[in-house]
């Protein structure tokens, strides 16, 4: 098994068909560059929807990673081990809160986030055993576990699924007075995406984030921020909602912060709200590893420095005003923040997938998402020629179904 047929032929065959890849299978990559098995290479402007924020093997994650390879991987939390005391304050530090809660993927983070609300809601904010609610978006992504597609509008993701996890309330995105309709003396949080990535890109109306805020505080509700693919240097901010100055009371984080190397996922919070968890109530073998924390220590000096941040803001500014050129020429709308976009093609011409293909056959990598949308999120190290490059091929793509 060596050719691209070959290996797509048996990983259809021997494994579930969850997801619907692209007909590629990439061999090795470098930055923003990928290498399939036959050595043909592709830019990849999707960055593995956000994890691979500062590219493929970037040397001082992997150094990083090599170093702790050699000392220790795994204790699970029956131990202390030397990278988490550093982890905890480092990324504490950087989110502005006082204790950290590590997890793996962003899923678990989010049921993490679920369960520290709801505790928080009985035991600080009083409310009733079994009656506590937490008001969630529309067209949100937060995983796909029992609970969290529970809570999901996505038919694919929901359907077939039930029995259904009760205890939330879905609102129209964007729209503060959607969330003051569905505010009681139960409701422990609001739970949502700065900006939702699997939904297209979708950025709220500016003083939605600060309205948001304002309610919670006002309701003394929790405000979580689900940061995992909008954080971390994407948008060219530390955060999201770092564009209209909020601090939410519990980031959610995941994807970059394990560099594209391990799964890291974290939430972050002031004591009055973790300090509900208590020893047995929550956890996992793998959550704070020494190795992942060894990664995660790498991601946070490197956010530390700024440079990615900006370098997202400025780049984006480049991808953003090329991408508006393309409207009315195949393109219907463009929206995202930073190097980040949702692309609509006009779905008289072609899908969201026709053009993906069209894209890889010249050789970018970028995906779909609901129909006629092209999601563009390159690692953070690609070179302006290389994204205006991507842009370009898009425009050609675009041009060959007209």
């Amino acid at each position: 098994m060596s050719t691209t047929t070959d290996l797509i032929e048996v990983s259809e065959r021997r494994s579930a068909h969850n997801y619907h890849p692209l007909p590629v299978v990439i061999h090795e990559a470098h930055g923003a560059w990928v290498t399939d098995v036959e050595g043909k290479r592709y830019l990849d402007c999707l960055a593995g929807y956000s994890s691979l924020n500062f590219g493929h093997g970037n040397p001082k994650i992997i150094e990083a990673a090599q170093e702790q390879l050699k000392n220790l991987t795994l204790t699970s939390r029956a131990f202390y081990h030397d990278q988490f005391a550093t982890f905890c304050a480092g990324l504490g530090d950087l989110t502005g809160k006082d204790m950290i809660l590590p997890m793996n993927t962003g899923a678990e983070a989010v049921e993490t986030a679920i369960k520290v609300a709801r505790k928080w809601g009985y035991e600080v904010k009083g409310v009733q055993p079994e009656q506590a609610n937490i008001i969630v978006m529309e067209d949100n992504f937060h995983g796909r576990t029992t609970t969290i597609v529970s809570f999901s509008t996505d038919p694919d993701a929901r359907e077939g699924f039930g029995p259904y996890t009760p205890g939330f309330r879905i609102v129209k995105y964007g729209s503060v007075e959607a969330i003051r309709e569905a505010v009681d003396a139960n409701t422990v949080a609001v739970l949502f995406e700065p900006i939702q990535g699997e939904a297209g890109v979708l950025v709220p109306p500016d003083g939605y984030l600060t309205q948001v805020r304002e309610l919670c505080t006002a309701e003394g509700i929790l405000m979580i921020a689900d940061e995992i693919q909008s954080g971390l240097g994407r948008t060219g901010k530390t955060f999201a909602c770092d564009h209209e100055g909020v601090v939410p009371d519990m980031y959610v984080l995941g994807k970059a912060l394990g560099g594209g190397v391990v799964p890291v996922s974290a939430i972050a919070a002031n004591e009055d709200v973790l300090g509900v968890i208590k020893p047995g109530q929550h956890g996992s073998t793998f959550g704070g590893n020494p190795l992942a924390c060894a990664v995660g220590n790498a991601v946070i000096e490197m956010l530390n420095t700024g440079e990615y941040q900006s370098r997202a803001a400025e780049l984006g500014e480049v991808l953003h005003a090329r991408l508006r050129e393309l409207i009315g020429h195949g393109v219907i709308t463009v929206r995202g923040r930073g190097l980040w976009a949702g692309v609509d093609i006009d779905p008289s011409l072609a899908t969201g997938r026709e053009v993906s293909k069209g894209l890889m056959a010249r050789g970018v990598l970028a995906k779909d998402t609901h129909g006629s949308t092209i999601r563009l999120a390159p690692p953070i190290v690609i070179s302006e020629e290389d994204l205006l490059w991507a842009v370009d091929q898009l425009a050609d793509t675009i041009a060959s179904f007209r």
